[in-house]
């Protein structure tokens, strides 16, 4: 049923995925898929609360305020 399973050798026959996928047809939509991919990705990740640049306010550390040492 599965000839030639264990004679597989990706050296000499990995050229066959070429045979499926076509660079000169699929390789600008793969490309721009990952494109959008990583927009959704990076603008969800910058809208998080508290994250990002949307509706945050520069963290200002608390004055600190230091008592006079006693007289003596």
């Amino acid at each position: 049923m599965f000839p030639n399973v264990f004679d597989y050798k990706p050296i000499e026959q990995d050229y066959r995925i070429w045979l499926v996928v076509n660079p000169s047809v699929w390789l600008m939509p793969i490309l721009f898929a990952v494109l959008l991919i990583a927009l959704v990705v990076h603008s969800y990740a910058i809208n998080l609360p508290g994250r990002g640049f949307a509706g945050t306010a520069p963290v200002v550390a608390p004055a600190v305020v230091v008592a006079p040492a006693p007289a003596g």
